[in-house]
């Protein structure tokens, strides 16, 4: 699997309909399908990327009026399926970004484009659950690679009109470690 695609629904229902279609549109496999805070609904596949793209696009059209954001990322990074599982393994805090969305699907692809962009570790992507149907990643390394990360993941979402904020904290207090995990 070298692409995931998601769709971010403002109803719960309209979620199964579209997580239907999606699986019926083309070869791929559900990696998540659930609701999120505040009723809103997020199905992600994964297959390969025309496989992917169908299923988006299919996805997308049986939940017409009720798609809030939607991704297809290709060649998706490694270190996204461990953040969003909350699995990932921190023995020393370095520098600390943060970005925070409105959306899910473009808090996730913005992720993928932080770690593409510069040498930095996922700590954590947070999928709107107790949010208020907000998202957000936090990652670590040197200043500057966390800062070009950051950057890079707020332009994601800034080009959307879905960012909250971001931060960086170039030498944060390591007790941060324990509330973040």
């Amino acid at each position: 699997m070298n692409s995931i695609g998601l769709i971010e629904l403002s109803s719960i229902a309209a979620g199964y309909l579209v997580g239907d279609a999606m699986l019926k549109a083309a070869d791929v496999e559900m990696i998540l399908s659930r609701s999120i805070c505040s009723g809103k609904y997020i199905v992600m596949v994964g297959g390969d990327v025309a496989a992917v793209r169908a299923s988006v696009d299919a996805g997308t059209v049986s939940g017409t009026g009720m798609v809030i954001d939607t991704f297809v990322i290709p060649n998706v990074h490694k270190d996204v399926f461990p953040a969003i599982s909350g699995v990932t393994q921190v023995k020393m805090l370095e520098a600390l970004g943060i970005v925070e969305a409105f959306s899910v699907a473009s808090l996730i692809e913005a992720a993928d484009a932080a770690v593409k962009t510069a040498r930095v570790q996922l700590i954590e992507i947070r999928l709107a659950m107790a949010l208020g149907g907000k998202a957000f990643v936090t990652m670590t390394g040197d200043v500057a690679a966390v800062r070009s990360a950051v950057d890079s993941a707020a332009a994601v979402c800034s080009d959307r009109g879905l960012l909250v904020n971001k931060v960086v904290i170039p030498n944060p207090r390591k007790e941060l470690l324990n509330e973040i995990i």
